[in-house]
């Protein structure tokens, strides 16, 4: 079977190498996001597909947006069937068509929960015991397609966002065992999503790093680890943005209004919250290192009792789609 790849997220990798020497399976191609500009320098980045391709000899498009350019190499190269994941972009009508056997998508999610652009995030903030991988037909609507199959994944209370998605990423290739012969050759028996417990999660921005201390400990606690590398969690203290690394929530009765500093010693900086207590385990000074807080007091002082602010969050799940704004 000839199949053709869209992604542009390392999340994607373990499905590339399970194609690469699946038996009877034939990369034709991978088409990934066009080299964009990161760093404080601003030079041309390579995203992890790109560079998958490129190192292992596969031809690789990378158009601005995919169109009839695409859709012609698509057929002209005979390709059977298509799969996508984090690509980047929404997929019209007639690239869609332009696969015999379709396009079909790994979602970060179980879906219907969970649909747009920050799944593995947002699954893990929100307090999920569960999450996981789905395959589906793709269509116009927003991760709505009809389900081949799921693969399960735990959450555990020490998951990070980068551990949980490389597990998610693992869970790519036992979901690809048991269903691409059956894209391909048809028989596969789909199951249409019930759009009644549909939610959709939104782009997270540098703004949702912002610690909020009206919410909840546990809310943020599971943020911080949530938004491990980008956004992070950080809050202003007299000029200075603080990034904090790690924190425990601290089951007592918060005296104070949130954002209150209860405590500052060798045990953590102690945050008065929504509910209970935050305890600041790790921070960070504007050019220097992460450090464990008792480290970090020998040359930083907080007076018991100041107010750290908090900025207010938008909401991150919703039972309709956000606007486009807030994907791109």
């Amino acid at each position: 079977m000839r199949i053709a790849f869209f992604g542009s997220d390392a999340i994607a990798v373990p499905a590339l190498n399970y194609l690469r020497w699946a038996e009877g399976v034939e990369l034709v191609g991978v088409v990934s996001q066009p080299d964009r500009p990161a760093g404080r320098g601003r030079h041309l980045h390579t995203n992890a597909v790109s560079a998958w391709a490129i190192a292992h000899g596969i031809p690789l498009l990378q158009p601005e947006k995919p169109g009839a350019e695409e859709e012609a190499w698509l057929r002209g190269h005979r390709v059977d069937i298509a799969l996508v994941m984090a690509y980047g972009h929404i997929l019209r009508r007639a690239l869609l068509d332009s696969v015999p056997r379709g396009m079909w998508n790994l979602h970060a999610s179980l879906l219907p929960t969970y649909r747009g652009a920050s799944p593995v995030e947002t699954v893990l903030a929100s307090g999920e015991k569960e999450t996981g991988v789905t395959l589906m037909g793709m269509v116009e609507q927003m991760d709505a397609g009809s389900v081949a199959g799921m693969e399960r994944v735990p959450i555990l209370s020490t998951d990070t966002g980068p551990i949980l998605r490389n597990r998610l990423a693992e869970a790519c290739v036992p979901l690809l065992q048991r269903h691409l012969r059956v894209l391909v050759d048809g028989t596969i028996k789909l199951h249409a999503q019930d759009e009644a417990k549909a939610s959709y999660t939104r782009k997270l921005t540098k703004a949702d790093g912002q610690a909020d201390f009206t919410l909840s400990a546990v809310e943020l606690e599971r943020r911080l680890r949530a938004w491990q590398p980008w956004p992070g969690m950080s809050v202003e203290h007299h000029g200075q943005v603080l990034k904090m690394g790690a924190a425990m929530v601290v089951a007592e009765s918060a005296e104070g209004v949130p954002g209150t500093i209860l405590r500052a010693n060798e045990n953590g900086v102690d945050v008065a919250t929504g509910m209970n207590v935050l305890r600041i385990q790790m921070l960070q000074r504007p050019g220097g290192r992460m450090l464990p807080v008792a480290e970090f007091l020998r040359g930083y002082h907080f007076e018991i009792g100041e107010c750290l602010p908090s900025r207010p969050q938008r909401p991150l799940v919703s039972p309709k789609p956000f606007p486009r704004a807030a994907f791109f």
